[in-house]
C-alpha cells in the first residue's frame, strides 16, 4: 500500500471518528445551553419560589420579605452576579408551579421525601430540622433519658392529628396523651404544669425555650425524627444540580449557612422587625 493511499485511509478514519463524536459533543452543549443556570445568567435574575412561614420567610413590619430563606437566596443571587426575584406561592401548588416554569428553583424549607423526589430533583441539604422534646422544668435532672419519658406517670400534650402524636404513640407507648387543636395550646399546658412534656418541629421548640426559659427546658440536644431541607429544581438539569450542590457545600464550609441558621432559629434578635 502506498504512502498516499495510507494517508487517505487515515483521513477517512479520522473523519468517521469525528462524525461519531460530534453528536456527543452537540448533546453535551445542548444540555449546558438548556440549563436553568444559563437562563438565569441571560435574564440577570434568579427567580425563587417560596411560601411564607416563620422564620423561614415572612413579611416584616415594613412589608419586606425577611427570614432564613431570604438571606440564603440573596446570597446565592449575589454569588451568581444576578438580582433575586421572590415568587410567593401557595404551598400546595409550589411543586406544580416549579414544573410549569413559574420560577427557577424552590428555596422554601422543603424537606426531602421520596414521594417529592419522584417528581422533582433535590440538591444537597442546606438546612436540617426535626422534632424536639420539651419538658416542664420540674423534671430537670430527674428525667434524663428517652426511656424515662415512656412512663404512665408522664403526660404529653400534643396537637391532634400531627406527626408528633404518631411518634409519641410509637416511642412513648406507656405515656398519657392530651390532645389539642394547635401547638400553642400544647406548649401552654407544659408551661402551666398541666402536662409534663410536648413534642414540636423546629423552629417552634427553640422559640418556646426563648419565650419560657423559667418554665421549660430541653432534655436532649439531638433532633428526633430529623429531616433535611434542600433546594428543589426541575428534573433533567445536571448543570443546575451541580452548581447548587457546590454552592451549598462551599457555604457550609465558610460558615454562612450555619451562622444564618443560628441567627434565625436560635435567637429572637430579629423579633423587632416583625409586625406588633
Amino acid at each position: 500500500m502506498t504512502i498516499k493511499r495510507r494517508s487517505i485511509i487515515a483521513m477517512a478514519a479520522l473523519a468517521a471518528f469525528a462524525g461519531l463524536a460530534d453528536p456527543v459533543r452537540a448533546q453535551d452543549q445542548a444540555v449546558a445551553s438548556s440549563s436553568v443556570i444559563e437562563a438565569i445568567k441571560q435574564r440577570g435574575t434568579l427567580q425563587v419560589g417560596l411560601s411564607t412561614f416563620v422564620p423561614w420567610s415572612m413579611h416584616s413590619k415594613d412589608g419586606e420579605l425577611i427570614g432564613f430563606e431570604i438571606d440564603v437566596a440573596k446570597k446565592l443571587a449575589e454569588d451568581m452576579g444576578v438580582e433575586v426575584e421572590f415568587v410567593p406561592t401557595a404551598w400546595d401548588g409550589i411543586i406544580p408551579a416549579l414544573i410549569a416554569g413559574k420560577f427557577d428553583v424552590i428555596i422554601s424549607g422543603m424537606t426531602v421525601t421520596p414521594e417529592r423526589n419522584l417528581t422533582i430533583n433535590f440538591t444537597d441539604a442546606y438546612a436540617h430540622s426535626g422534632m424536639r422534646l420539651i419538658a416542664n422544668k420540674k423534671h430537670q435532672g430527674k428525667l434524663g433519658t428517652m426511656a424515662d419519658f415512656d412512663s404512665p406517670d408522664v403526660t404529653f400534650s400534643l396537637r391532634r392529628g400531627s406527626t408528633p402524636v404518631a411518634y409519641a404513640k410509637e416511642v412513648f407507648p406507656n405515656a398519657k396523651l392530651l390532645l389539642f387543636d394547635d401547638d400553642g395550646a400544647s406548649i401552654q399546658e407544659v408551661v402551666n404544669d398541666n402536662a409534663d412534656a410536648t413534642l414540636g418541629y423546629e423552629p417552634n421548640p427553640s422559640t418556646w425555650l426563648l419565650d419560657y426559659p423559667d418554665q421549660i427546658y430541653l432534655p436532649f440536644d439531638d433532633l428526633l425524627n430529623a429531616g433535611s431541607e434542600a433546594f428543589a429544581l426541575r428534573k433533567g438539569d445536571p448543570d443546575a444540580l451541580n452548581f447548587f450542590n457546590n454552592w451549598i457545600a462551599l457555604r457550609w464550609q465558610d460558615g454562612f449557612l450555619q451562622e444564618r441558621n443560628d441567627y434565625w432559629f436560635r435567637t429572637r434578635d430579629w423579633a423587632d422587625q416583625m409586625p406588633g
